[in-house]
């Protein structure tokens, strides 16, 4: 008996390890074949921005998500390492060091000035630690166009990722090259902070975010749980900064600057604090808003802006906390019961928002365009804004929508609420 319930042990051990794996493993090929999917340079490039932005948020969330700790400031660390590495680049040192592991060095820059910055930041938390962080990332910013030695001014720092020692006969010529070099650190990065939230120091990062005097009274010091959170925070922001040098051979102000802080928290934010998750979702939908939505219309920043202000107001968990949210009607069975009246609230919607759009940019057009010019195109079509039909087509879409999707609220919120309401057993 005792045999077979330590056999039946190990194959519950073994499929519990196998359904840990399995994620990172599907992962891992689905980054093998994207660049088979997408084969253009310039898919390839954003792919790369992307994959650079999940690490940058993954290591934001290691502060904000698990640690409670708001960050005015964290783009310096990934500034930081980004710059020492495009100086290693220019030295004469890195023709004898192969390109992957450049990223380390970025890494233990940027844990290096977390050291120093923690050292006296994590002492507090709340409001506090906030704006420490806003008075440590203003400084830096200040110093990036006064040590003219180590950031290069207002021009910035460039490199030349190819002096390096060829790897395994590779150089890093291309844009695909430079793309597996950067999905290797995402998914070893990745899979190495999600390790981190499931060490003693991981989870009582998330004991301290939501009672710090009750982790004081067990035995844990709050400032030290903070401290550790906060230098690997910082040693995971560096390698970005190492990823971004490499990618783009240059750095300036810009990759250190508190609106550079303000991206990554929005994008933290957009995809969710409080699952692992969420800053990668954040920082997929951020990238295609910045990169595709740039292209169709110079307003992409207000439709972000609004995009982040709607969530924070009615979806506080996120992008991902919307999906968690489907979770109990998947288990009970009953998600099928609100695909109508999604289908009532979500069209209409949708109505609204490109009508709502194509009204802003209308005026956008009308109050910005050159003398003579009133043609624009929106939406895949050419029209005349001074003609009074598109004026009146974008206003019907905007309320006609609206109007739908209050009316049909009522019963989608019934819906949610059956979907989520277990049946009663009878006995």
């Amino acid at each position: 008996m005792t045999d077979t319930a330590q056999t039946s042990q190990a194959r519950a051990q073994g499929g519990v390890t196998l359904s840990a794996a399995l994620p990172w493993i599907i992962a891992g090929l689905f980054l093998l074949v994207m660049p088979f999917i997408f084969q253009s340079n310039s898919a390839i490039t954003i792919m790369n921005q992307m994959a650079i932005t999940i690490i940058f948020a993954l290591s934001y969330n290691m502060l904000l998500g698990q640690g409670g700790m708001l960050s005015f400031g964290h783009a310096v660390y990934m500034g930081v390492g980004g710059f020492l590495c495009v100086h290693i680049m220019n030295w004469e040192i890195f023709g004898s060091l192969p390109l992957p592991i450049l990223p380390i060095f970025g890494g233990i820059f940027g844990l290096i000035l977390a050291l120093i910055v923690g050292s006296f930041s994590t002492r507090k938390a709340g409001t506090v630690f906030a704006m420490i962080s806003l008075g440590v990332g203003e400084l830096i910013a200040a110093c990036s166009v006064i040590i003219v030695v180590f950031f290069g001014g207002e021009e910035g720092i460039s490199g030349d990722r190819t002096y390096g020692l060829p790897f395994f006969g590779i150089e890093f010529l291309t844009q695909i090259e430079v793309y597996y070099l950067i999905a290797f650190w995402l998914l070893v990065s990745a899979l190495l902070m999600y390790l981190f939230s499931r060490t003693p120091i991981g989870r009582m990062a998330n004991a301290v975010r939501d009672n710090p005097e009750r982790a004081e009274f067990l035995g844990y010091s709050a400032r030290w749980v903070r401290f550790y959170s906060f230098i690997a925070a910082g040693f995971f922001a560096g390698i970005a900064g190492g990823l971004f040098a490499i990618n783009y051979e240059i750095l300036t102000e810009e990759n250190l600057n508190l609106h550079t802080s303000g991206s990554i928290l929005l994008v933290t934010f957009l995809g969710g604090v409080g699952f692992f998750f969420g800053p990668i979702i954040g920082a997929i939908v951020f990238t295609l808003l910045q990169t595709v939505l740039s292209l169709e219309t110079e307003l992409w920043a207000l439709y972000v802006g609004a995009l982040f202000v709607a969530t924070v107001m009615f979806f506080p968990g996120g992008l991902s906390g919307v999906l968690m949210m489907h979770g109990t009607p998947i288990k009970l069975g009953k998600w099928r019961m609100l695909v109508k009246p999604y289908i009532k609230v979500l069209v209409p919607a949708v109505l609204c928002i490109l009508g709502l759009a194509g009204f802003i940019e209308l005026m956008f057009h009308a109050r910005h365009a050159a003398i003579g010019e009133s043609e624009m195109t929106l939406f895949w079509t050419t029209f005349d804004h001074s003609n009074p039909m598109p004026w009146i087509v974008f206003a019907v879409l905007a309320l006609g929508g609206f109007w739908l999707a209050r009316k049909g609220s009522p019963e989608l919120t019934g819906a949610w609420h059956e979907a989520n309401t277990p049946d009663e057993v009878s006995e």
